[in-house]
C-alpha cells in the first residue's frame, strides 16, 4: 500500500504541480504586496483617497466594500500581466523559433521522445488504414 503511495508522489507531473503550486503562492503573495504597498497607494495619490479598501458604500445598512474588490481587481490583472510576459511571451517566441528551424531543415536540438513518436506513428497508421477502406466486419469502428 505504501509503495503505490509512494509511487504516486514520486511521478514527475505531482512533483512538478506541488511546486507549481508553491511557486505560484509566493508569486501571489509578491504581487499582493506589490499591489497594496506600491500600486494602490499610487492610484490612491492621483485619485485622492489613501486606501482603496477603505472604499464602501451602504443601502439599508448593508455595507459594500467595492475598494477591496478594487485591489482584488489590481492585483488580478497585475498577475496576469506578469504571467503573460514573464512566461508565455518567451515560450511562445522559443516556440516560433523552433518551429522557424524546423521549416529550414535544421534538425531539432530536442528531439520528440520515442513514445512520443511511436504514438504519432500508431495516430497516422490508424488514420491512414480508416481513410482507406471503409469499417469491415472484423474492425470495430472506434467511438
Amino acid at each position: 500500500m505504501l509503495k503505490g503511495f509512494k509511487e504516486f508522489i514520486m511521478r514527475g507531473n505531482v512533483v512538478d504541480l506541488a511546486i507549481a503550486v508553491v511557486i505560484g503562492a509566493a508569486f501571489g503573495a509578491v504581487v499582493t504586496a506589490l499591489v497594496a504597498d506600491f500600486i494602490t497607494p499610487l492610484i490612491a495619490a492621483i485619485a485622492g483617497k489613501q486606501d482603496f479598501s477603505a472604499l464602501k458604500f451602504t443601502v439599508n445598512d448593508s455595507t459594500f466594500l467595492y475598494g477591496h474588490f478594487i485591489n482584488a481587481v489590481i492585483s488580478f490583472v497585475l498577475i496576469a500581466a506578469a504571467i503573460y510576459f514573464v512566461i508565455v511571451m518567451p515560450l511562445n517566441r522559443i516556440a516560433e523559433r523552433r518551429a522557424r528551424k524546423v521549416a529550414s531543415g535544421e534538425p531539432d536540438p530536442d528531439p520528440k521522445p520515442e513514445d512520443i513518436i511511436l504514438l504519432e506513428q500508431i495516430r497516422d497508421l490508424l488514420a491512414a488504414s480508416q481513410g482507406s477502406s471503409g469499417p469491415s466486419a472484423d474492425r470495430p469502428m472506434p467511438s
